[in-house]
């Protein structure tokens, strides 16, 4: 009997779900050649709650989260933990994160959070913090470094001048292009303690750094934006191999700064454009992003889909299965020493039929 592959098991557990058409990703970690410390985490990243009154909620937002719940549980192999990437809520009341996190909780072990600006302007992330505990944290497992940052903090003045409402200061943030909004950072505190928390951590480990905004510079008008992005890079550097995974653009996104992959995760709720589609102002769009088709209006899932994240040896290899789109997979060259789109990957009949465009 042939050897079956850890790596072949979970691409064809991509596969069978991919009919879910939606973006669930799913992680596997081998760093080193004990196969017995290789293992695999999910990721779901904006799902943007939205309350209408009362318990009345928006059914597609709702319905998006309820599915990949129920399919991340149905991974195989279990994963060991499940990281949710932020923006719970779309307006941040407390009712719409209670409510996402009611729907979240179905899910099968450990869950660590991520979060984002949605989350946050409403209170200053009072009651999410309340609810989930610090907003930035580290942990270890298997040998990995996880840290988790808050990224989407503004200028403390903008943050706590005189607002008619903590909903007015919300309100601010949610627009996707805005003037008056602020542009996301990491912080000085934050950084500081991400300094320390690294101090211990060998140059040989591999890191994978989860925010919600990229820790890149990539459209400031619509705040694909992390102003202390090179800061942060900086400290980041050091180390052999770091990944870093984010949500918030609603879109496929790849790029390679150093030793630094970065790597975006698509929405629960619904696909933003490109910021090449706006002339108006200039972009910084990784070169390595394989942009997909806009969305399709009278289809809100076109431009999402079901994200597999395969990790080895600490460089990511990225498939995408969209519904109404072209699949893709953007793997690390190591001869052009960046992730290369190696065009549409290999399925097998139990992967749902696919529309090109």
């Amino acid at each position: 009997m042939s050897k079956i592959n850890r790596r072949d098991v979970l691409r064809n557990g991509a596969a069978v779900l991919a009919a879910s058409s939606l973006p669930i990703s799913m992680v596997e970690l081998a760093f080193g050649a004990d196969s017995d410390q290789n293992f695999t985490f999910a990721y779901i990243s904006d799902s943007h709650i939205t309350q209408i009154k009362g318990n009345e909620f928006v059914r597609n937002w709702d319905r998006g989260l309820i599915r990949a719940v129920a399919e991340t549980n149905l991974l195989d192999p279990k994963p060991d933990f499940v990281f949710y990437g932020g923006d719970i809520a779309q307006l941040g009341k407390p009712e719409e994160i209670d409510h996402g996190l009611e729907i979240l909780s179905a899910l099968r072990g450990d869950v660590h959070y991520v979060m984002g600006e949605h989350d946050y302007y409403v209170d200053l992330g009072e009651y999410w913090r309340k609810q989930l505990g610090p907003d930035h944290y580290s942990f270890d497992h298997k040998g990995v470094h996880f840290v988790v940052l808050n990224s989407i903090l503004t200028h403390e003045k903008w943050m706590h001048q005189k607002w008619q409402s903590g909903m007015d200061r919300m309100k601010q943030m949610a627009r996707l292009d805005n003037p008056d909004g602020q542009p996301f950072m990491v912080g000085e505190a934050q950084r500081e303690w991400l300094r320390n928390d690294l101090k211990k951590i060998s140059k040989e480990t591999p890191i994978v750094v989860l925010s919600h905004s990229p820790l890149q510079k990539i459209f400031k008008s619509w705040n694909f934006w992390t102003d202390d992005a090179e800061e942060v890079q900086a400290l980041l550097k050091p180390f052999d191999k770091v990944t870093v995974l984010y949500g918030h653009v609603h879109q496929i996104q790849t790029n390679q700064i150093g030793n630094i992959s970065f790597h975006a995760a698509m929405a629960t709720a619904w696909p933003w454009p490109y910021p090449s589609t706006y002339t108006q102002k200039a972009s910084y769009l990784p070169k390595l992003t394989v942009e997909m088709n806009r969305a399709d209006p009278f289809f809100e899932r076109d431009a999402t889909g079901w994200q597999f994240i395969d990790v080895h040896t600490g460089r990511a290899d990225v498939s995408y299965l969209l519904p109404d789109n072209k699949n893709r997979t953007v793997a690390y060259s190591e001869k052009a020493g960046h992730p290369v789109d190696t065009g549409s990957r290999k399925t097998d009949d139990r992967s749902p039929p696919q529309k090109h465009f």
